[in-house]
């Protein structure tokens, strides 16, 4: 027999879900899958569910909600019903639907569909002691259930028996063997599996507690869920969802499962595991670990827009085709589509990170100029708005986030703090000092002032002798940027004026000369 999934109409009402556990923060696996289930949902003007799958209580961490809260917030992906959001299929929280889910286990039961195991979970790890000594590999199945201690081997009463002496058990989902189960999903196409291949799940655990198996099948039925769109490492349990879709007589939803997102040095998927051992954050938002105090960064606290996370995490594993990168969300939501989804898994590059944060900063003038005139008040600086304006048109290419700014621009509006260590040694010497002199009065002499004028005359000066203009220019940066770095150096001198100009060479001669006289470096 085959399970095919069925198919919707145009007419149906999209209805997709977001279902985190509260195990710790979201990673950018787990955003990318709110995100590409947000896009569905607005595309075709369906609904974005948030739904909280905290059956398992023993991995509950503090804050995980509140962080999950937080961060749809701040991409601007919010759900319009569940958790934090109210809507007609309360409660949001798989914890609270035990009641729920005991009515379809009990259906599940009479129709022979589950089963009580009362094995222990020492009788089970001998089992598979001996399987694997002799070279097997053991799995709860058809093949072996019949001779394990469950209700399939028990007469009525001595079930009843098991019930009434308030023995521990399990409930298991009862496959059936020798059946080939044809299953579609969107990203993946046709996928076929035999049931001899699956094992009997447990899909109620001895405290009484609904796996996710059986909680988040009940749940998309119940919410009205048409497709469910989440990791690849839940395609293996796509079939005996679909098994028990067909066992409660429900039609499933529509199936799409996620590429991986990968480490970019081969080492595997991108994991809260080996956190530590990236060059980048995996986390969107700064994370407090509740146990060891320890603070992770996030995307957000290291200056990146939200706009630009979102941009570069739509196109990690998903493009409309073309050559266009840069997309506003409701761009994103009218090119998205399920089938142009990669099927294999995707590599993260920080590099392609910062650069789409690059691209946005170029639009956020309004957020830099603020910035910057945050820094020159803690200085009592002031500058106009044109200057400070033409200082970001100047300085904007170095930079991948507002923060940095000031790092390329400082040496518009204050003198060096420091010179380049490496370089300043290198010209503690009184010829240097005399070269200065000159340059400093020829300077003061130029009546235009200009980027002009100013390139014209040291090219004018310097003619016959490239290597001379080379060190002119490097001496002159030194001075007023203190490091080998920076805009234009005429632009530079134009726009600080003769004045600041002459300051800031007499700055660096008197460093030289202390020195030469004492041996006191400036750093």
């Amino acid at each position: 027999m085959m399970i095919i999934p069925h198919t919707h109409n145009s007419s149906s009402i999209v209805r997709v879900r977001f279902a985190p556990s509260p195990t710790g923060p979201l990673h950018l696996g787990g955003i990318r899958t709110a995100l590409y289930n947000y896009l569905f949902a607005k595309k075709y003007g369906g609904t974005f569910l948030l739904r909280i799958e905290d059956t398992d209580r023993k991995r509950f961490v503090p804050n995980s909600e509140s962080y999950i809260l937080e961060t749809l917030k701040w991409c601007q992906i919010e759900p319009d019903e569940g958790v934090g959001y109210g809507g007609d299929h309360s409660p949001y929280y798989q914890s609270q639907r035990g009641e729920i889910y005991r009515v379809y286990i009990k259906k599940l039961l009479e129709e022979g569909h589950a089963y009580y195991a009362f094995d222990t979970d020492q009788e089970l790890h001998v089992k598979r002691k001996e399987f694997h000594d002799r070279g097997f590999t053991f799995s709860y199945n058809a093949d072996f259930r019949m001779h394990l201690n469950n209700s399939l081997t028990m007469t009525r009463k001595q079930l009843s028996d098991q019930l009434n002496s308030c023995s521990s058990y399990v409930i298991r989902f009862k496959i059936q063997p020798g059946e080939k189960l044809k299953m579609h999903d969107i990203i993946r196409g046709n996928i076929v599996v035999h049931t001899d291949h699956l094992d009997d799940k447990i899909l109620l655990k001895s405290d009484g507690v609904a796996t996710y198996h059986l909680a988040n099948t009940i749940d998309d039925h119940l919410m009205k869920i048409t497709h469910v769109i989440r990791g690849e490492e839940w395609l293996p349990s796509m079939s005996l969802h679909l098994l028990l879709y067909r066992a409660l007589g429900w039609i499933p939803p529509k199936f799409a499962h996620l590429p991986l997102i990968l480490r970019n040095d081969g080492k595997g998927k991108l994991s809260k595991r080996n956190i530590e051992s990236l060059n980048f954050p995996i986390y969107p938002l700064q994370w407090k670990d509740p146990e060891t105090k320890n603070i992770i960064t996030g995307y957000r606290e290291l200056g990146y827009f939200p706009e630009a996370f979102v941009n570069m995490l739509a196109l990690l594993g998903w493009s409309p085709g073309g050559k266009k990168e840069i997309f506003s969300l409701k761009e994103l939501i009218n090119f998205f589509s399920l089938e142009k989804i990669t099927k294999s898994g995707v590599f993260f590059n920080i590099s392609k990170a910062n650069w789409f944060n690059k691209q946005y900063l170029k639009k956020k003038k309004e957020e830099i100029l603020s910035y910057l005139y945050k820094k020159l008040k803690k200085r009592s600086l002031f500058y106009e708005e044109d200057y400070l304006s033409k200082v970001i048109h100047l300085t904007i290419d170095r930079v991948h986030f507002v923060h940095e700014i000031w790092k390329h621009s400082f040496y518009f509006f204050i003198s060096p703090s420091s010179y380049e260590k490496k370089f300043f040694h290198k010209i503690c010497d009184q010829r240097i000092i005399d070269q200065l002199e000159f340059w400093k009065i020829s300077l003061s002499n130029i009546n235009q002032f200009t980027s002009v004028h100013l390139r014209l005359f040291l090219f004018f000066q310097t003619k016959k002798n490239e290597k001379k203009r080379h060190q002119i220019m490097q001496l002159l940066r030194i001075a007023l940027v203190g490091e080998l770095k920076g805009s234009d150096l005429f632009i530079i001198l134009e726009m600080i004026g003769k004045k600041e100009s002459i300051r800031r060479i007499d700055n660096l001669m008197k460093k030289i000369k202390e020195k030469i006289n004492n041996g006191n470096g400036f750093f």
